[in-house]
């Protein structure tokens, strides 16, 4: 048997919601291991949109999904957690009591981890993009065709064809407009699942000339040693016809899986895990569901609503850990010794 490593709080999922979970059981002295399937930390953040600009973090009036992850690890680095990353949580066992929960988790690198509560924070579960119907398409990716934007600066003076109508389409259309040579926005229907503003401003650049939008389906790539030369295209009307790209950018959604979680033993709702509002627990004592996971009346999937059940799962999570002591509620602003431990003072 491997060997078991203790820890308070074992994380499953380090997405900006698992990070800010470290955060707020940091505050506690609550000592945190993460796992993520993903090779870094970030989740959706860093592996679909780092450089794609948010605007509803509170006080940021814009933050890109990266500058997001990295203010966030930069914030917990005082409480010293341990990542394991390109890890996936392949079984749970219940150790202890409902009054003194204790679980051991276990991953796929053989890990084993111990912990007195347990925080998922693991987003939509695993994710794959929805690739489309294509013959050959494996041949092209990752070299010129791409399901997410890592560096924007790959794209600087090539052609560029995003295909799709919802907002990660529309939105890197206006993204890579100023970095691309062209840019064309491939759609089936002269319909859109963005946000209206998003598919007013596409409008206006393919009437003021600045891009190019085609109603229609690829059928067809061309090209060689996996790199892109030109896409056969079906309009709408029928016609047929060679468009030039050097990069093709298919947003058709990602497919969800809750992966091993479903197996765990909680009580599932369309594959999210049912919650109170009051500490975000689960059904099981000491297991914790926060971010976009969990559901409950009035949930929103936002950010900012995981920040806030992280921050009352992590003060539900202290008794668990610390069954003989009392919790006492504390401001970082007027606390010396919650600023000792983020080292400010």
């Amino acid at each position: 048997m491997s060997e078991i490593i203790s820890t308070d709080v074992a994380i499953v999922g380090a997405g900006p919601v698992g990070l800010f979970s470290v955060f707020e059981l940091g505050l506690l002295d609550i000592k945190c291991h993460l796992i993520d399937i993903l090779p870094k930390a970030g989740g959706q953040c860093a592996e679909l949109y780092p450089e794609k600009p948010i605007y509803d973090i509170p006080g940021f009036p814009i933050i890109t999904g990266q500058e997001l992850v990295d203010n966030l690890t930069k914030q917990i680095h005082p409480f010293g957690a341990k990542f394991h990353l390109n890890e996936i949580v392949d079984r749970l066992e219940v150790l202890g009591t409902a009054e003194r929960p204790l679980f051991r988790v276990g991953t796929d690198n053989d890990k084993v981890i111990e912990a007195k509560a347990l925080f998922i924070a693991a987003g939509g579960g695993s994710f794959q993009p929805k690739k489309p119907p294509l013959a050959g398409l494996d041949a092209y990716e990752n070299t010129s065709v791409f399901y997410s934007v890592r560096k924007m600066e790959h794209f600087r003076g090539r052609r560029v064809v995003v295909v799709g109508g919802g907002d990660s389409a529309l939105d890197w259309v206006l993204n890579l407009h100023p970095v691309a040579s062209r840019v064309t926005l491939i759609h089936r229907r002269d319909a859109f699942r963005a946000a209206p503003h998003s598919v007013n401003a596409m409008r206006a650049l393919v009437g003021a000339g600045k891009m190019d939008f085609v109603l229609g389906q690829v059928t067809t790539l061309k090209g060689a040693d996996g790199q892109l030369s030109a896409l056969t295209v079906r309009r709408e009307d029928g016609e047929v016809y060679d468009l030039a790209c050097d990069d093709m950018l298919p947003f058709f959604g990602l497919t969800m899986k809750l992966g091993p979680i479903a197996n765990w033993g909680l009580n599932l709702h369309e594959n999210l895990i049912p919650t109170d509002t009051e500490k975000f627990e689960t059904s099981v004592p000491g297991i914790f569901a926060v971010g976009d996971i969990n559901t409950y009346p009035g949930k929103l999937k936002l950010i900012l609503c995981g920040f806030h059940e992280a921050s009352l799962a992590a003060q539900r999570a202290f008794h668990y850990v610390y069954p003989d002591k009392k919790l006492t509620f504390q401001y970082t602003t007027s606390s010396t010794s919650l600023q000792r431990k983020l080292g400010v003072s």
